[in-house]
């Protein structure tokens, strides 16, 4: 749960979603991650979430792993700048979560990241359950 200013308490999947859309907002600009998070938190009843600023926090400063990550489970001539932005954004969340977080069981990572592909993306679920399902067998077994 998230506590903010207001006291309204977040949701995990609440918080995670915020956490998306920095990383989406993010994704169409080259500022500071600081002034992302604060162009945005007005969007946000409360503004954002300790969790939410966290784990956008901690993408950014391992971006370049997870996305070396995400590109193992690639088709063959695929990269992941032919992958749309709300997708990648939600990929690389889910591998954070998956990856970095303890606290947060890998199949609730990888449903709720199909619960965001189903909500911003067109018919792209299928493909980020996908890569997720590949990245998360793997990941198990190592």
């Amino acid at each position: 749960m998230c506590e903010e200013k207001t006291q309204k308490n977040l949701t995990r999947s609440e918080a995670r979603e915020q956490a998306f859309m920095l990383l989406f907002s993010k994704s169409f600009d080259d500022e500071p991650l600081e002034a992302t998070i604060e162009d945005n938190s007005e969007m946000f009843e409360g503004g954002v979430c300790a969790y939410a600023q966290a784990v956008v926090m901690g993408i950014e400063a391992k971006q370049d792993e997870i996305d070396a990550e995400i590109g193992k489970y690639l088709k063959r001539g695929w990269t992941l700048a032919r992958i749309s932005r709300p997708s990648l954004a939600i990929l690389r969340l889910a591998f954070y979560e998956i990856k970095y977080l303890d606290n947060v069981p890998n199949k609730v990572s990888v449903n709720e990241a199909v619960e965001l592909a189903k909500k911003y993306t067109i018919d792209e679920y299928r493909f980020v359950n996908g890569i997720l399902g590949s990245y998360l067998r793997n990941f198990e077994e190592n």
